[in-house]
């Protein structure tokens, strides 16, 4: 919103289009003092040619703008902007990703194209985080290890930059589901936030760690937090390619996708939450949508106006505009003033 904190100064344009009118009337006259070198009733200066005529022109177009940049500068205007500041905390939501090298699998439908399943994942988190505002979100990486890259936090802009940075075996190459469910637990169980969820993202089974998915679960509900399991990906052979971070070789080729998804139906039913089958990035979104409207909680909020000066913007702008004006009558017309 642009706002004007001297809005009289606007009746000083009135001048411009009145000094127009009293040239024309001859009431009023520019001032100028030719000199013309020529016998007794010889012709006075004229512009022969068109670039001169064009050159005065663009200088009075320039000293209007000029002017007129002057008088929006005496004006004051300012931008406000308005801020939604929330006076208590929202629902704390923490994404435990998978970042297994089967996560590069190339498989989820887009509209142009297919995604890897981080990929995919990525975007539907960034697309959630960045649409809901009140919420702190944090994120768990998951492979053979786990590890909490981002506790619960309203700072957006560094979550998801975070999340930009996670790359395919990062945390080796299993998938430690239990740890990455007990580090989400731990890090939400001293909340005090309403509404507490972890959404685990993931592709496969439980095949490393040392505690059990379902204990995980089991403590989740116990400490009040709801869990929902999204198993994303096809079934069948499946292009995969990923750079090891280890050794730096890229490893291409296909990968057999089939993962039961009866352990990850029976997480969320533990923890009271629902079982999201992933296979495009629409699913995706709809499954994400669904979560973040079970999970929201009631607010409180005020605005807040934050203002822009603008006054220096519109100053500097005529001083220019004014100069270049002079300098082309100084240059190229040979005008003193």
């Amino acid at each position: 919103m642009i706002l004007f904190e001297n809005p009289q100064a606007f009746f000083f344009l009135f001048s411009i289009p009145l000094l127009y009118i009293l040239r024309h009337l001859g009431i009023f006259s520019r001032i100028s003092f030719p000199l013309t070198i020529s016998d007794w009733d010889g012709k006075t200066f004229v512009y022969r040619d068109n670039f001169t005529k064009i050159a005065s022109i663009v200088t009075h177009f320039l000293a209007n703008t000029a002017y007129v940049s002057l008088v929006l500068a005496l004006a004051n205007p300012i931008i406000r902007h308005q801020e939604k500041i929330y006076t208590s905390r929202g629902t704390d939501i923490l994404f435990v990703l998978d970042i297994s090298p089967s996560m590069a699998a190339r498989d989820i439908s887009l509209s142009s194209g297919q995604l890897t399943r981080l990929e995919a994942a990525k975007l539907g988190i960034r697309t959630l985080a960045t649409a809901e505002k009140g919420a702190s979100y944090g994120l768990v990486a998951m492979a053979s290890e786990a590890a909490c890259i981002v506790p619960p936090t309203n700072d957006i802009e560094a979550f998801l930059k975070r999340l930009d940075s996670l790359n395919v075996g990062e945390f080796g190459e299993g998938s430690a589901i239990g740890m990455g469910l007990s580090t989400a637990v731990y890090h939400l169980s001293s909340s005090s936030a309403p509404k507490k969820c972890i959404v685990l993202i993931t592709d496969g089974e439980n095949n490393a760690g040392s505690l059990h998915p379902e204990t995980a679960a089991t403590i989740a509900g116990e400490n009040g937090i709801t869990v929902y399991t999204f198993g994303i990906g096809t079934k069948g052979t499946v292009p995969i390619e990923y750079i090891d971070l280890k050794s730096g070789r890229i490893h291409s080729g296909f990968y057999e996708s089939d993962f039961d998804t009866a352990p990850l139906e029976e997480i969320a039913r533990i923890a009271g939450g629902s079982y999201f089958g992933i296979e495009s990035t629409t699913s995706l979104s709809e499954a994400l949508s669904l979560v973040s409207q079970k999970e929201d909680s009631v607010q409180t909020f005020h605005y807040r106006s934050n203002d822009t000066d603008c006054y220096s913007n519109f100053l500097f702008l005529s001083l220019i505009l004014f100069f270049a004006s002079w300098l082309i009558k100084r240059l190229f017309l040979s005008e003193v003033l």
